[in-house]
């Protein structure tokens, strides 16, 4: 009975060496794995054009101003929509009270409207936007790129990133007199879009003011990168 226990001892013992030894290679598999980084990048055209411009205005009637605001931005969003070439977006609206300095009564009401405009042809939202300036004011206007020219910009930066990462790994399983690789894992990140490139809302509004002509909008670029990140096995 005794030595049929050590025999089953020692047999638990071998199974428990030999389920180790999958382990153990596996371990020894990673001494041949490296991390690389490769990076790609390109200047990409702002070809989006935004412009946002409000209607303020207060009156001791709060209905009587949300009238006004609402008869203002009607007006605004008229003229904008027979612009085709032009997308409208109400921004936001917001009111608040007038309190006067003594007892914190409100004495009044002043509210706020936004009209944001967006489009890719320049000359016909600079034009549309000198118009509206007759009854709007200027708050911004920004350059970003367009989601059509992003996803383009994106393809042709994920296949040169592929390349890149392709030459680091030749690169380094030369130098480290290997036969050849393999990829373990690849990821890919893009280092986020910059935000809209912003013009200065008071030169712009002198710029389009009526007495000069539609400018001519320089929107510029903006440098767009994508980097790919992953582990190659340098084959022996």
């Amino acid at each position: 009975m005794s030595r049929f226990t050590r025999s089953a001892a020692v047999i638990t013992l071998s199974a428990s060496a030999l389920a180790s030894l999958p382990a153990m290679a596996a371990d020894e598999l990673h001494y041949n794995q490296i991390s690389l980084r490769a990076e790609v990048s390109q200047e990409v055209a702002r070809d989006k054009m935004i412009v946002t411009l409000y209607t303020e205005s207060q009156n001791a009637d709060p209905a009587k101003l949300a009238a006004e605001i609402t008869t203002t931005l009607n007006k605004a969003l008229g003229e904008a929509r027979e612009v085709k070439a032009v997308t409208l977006r109400q921004g936001s609206r917001n009111s608040y009270p007038i309190y006067d300095n003594k007892n914190q009564k409100i004495t009044g009401w002043r509210e706020r409207a936004e009209l944001r405009l967006e489009s890719a042809d320049f000359p016909a939202l600079s034009k549309l936007t000198g118009e509206l300036l007759n009854t709007l004011k200027m708050d911004s206007m920004d350059f970003a790129i367009a989601d059509a020219t992003r996803k383009s910009s994106e393809d042709a930066l994920l296949k040169d990133a592929v390349a890149a990462f392709k030459a680091r790994a030749q690169l380094a399983t030369d130098a480290l007199g290997g036969k050849g690789y393999k990829i373990v894992n690849l990821n890919f990140n893009t280092n986020g879009y910059p935000q809209p490139y912003a013009r200065g809302a008071m030169m712009m509004k002198a710029a389009m003011a009526d007495s000069a002509p539609t400018p001519e909008v320089e929107a510029g670029t903006s440098q767009v990168s994508m980097s790919a990140d992953g582990v190659i096995e340098v084959l022996q």
